[in-house]
């Protein structure tokens, strides 16, 4: 079985500069959930890493956030999707926690838990530390045009990392090269 990692806000939901504070804010992106629902029906196993500093800064709480993670899940179940684990960093950008994206916390973490080198693992993005904290565990970095994607690219981003107008995209090129 495949593995592959998202981040959550800007591939899999619409993402908001004041954050995605409650159930009603999050929305998927068009196509996003019936991605994943492909991915899993071919075999892969879907995880979310993603930097949730809107916990730290008291925009929302642990309970909200799980309440948002669980409108996620429901939503992905409809079409036939799921989500294996979520992990998420509730720190803010000054906490000097290595959970942190751009560090590797979270990534390790996964990596431990799963029993598993993370080399040559798709991780999609939209961000710099996305695209970071997925080359410093040897992942194999992906952009996204969606969420913050469009700045990150103008900004100029790593050499080799592919990019793809959205996840559903990034998806089709999956499944297509791995026949």
């Amino acid at each position: 079985m495949s593995l592959i990692i998202l981040d959550r806000d800007g591939v899999i939901n619409h993402d908001s500069d004041d954050f995605i504070k409650s159930p009603a804010e999050w929305k998927p992106i068009e196509g996003s959930l019936e991605a994943i629902a492909r991915l899993n029906h071919a075999g892969y196993r879907v995880v979310v890493i993603t930097n949730q500093s809107g916990i730290a800064r008291g925009l929302l709480d642990v309970d909200t956030l799980t309440r948002i993670h669980s409108k996620m899940r429901r939503m992905l179940a409809q079409v036939g999707g799921k989500i294996e684990s979520i992990i998420y960093c509730p720190h803010g950008p000054d906490d000097e926690c290595d959970c942190r994206k751009p560090k590797d916390g979270a990534y390790t973490e996964l990596a431990k838990r799963l029993r598993l080198e993370l080399t040559g693992v798709p991780a999609v993005g939209d961000s710099l530390r996305d695209l970071h904290a997925a080359e410093s565990v040897g992942a194999t970095p992906i952009l996204v045009r969606t969420g913050k994607g469009e700045r990150t690219l103008s900004k100029g981003i790593p050499d080799g990392v592919a990019v793809y107008d959205d996840l559903a995209a990034v998806v089709t090129s999956l499944l297509e090269t791995s026949l």
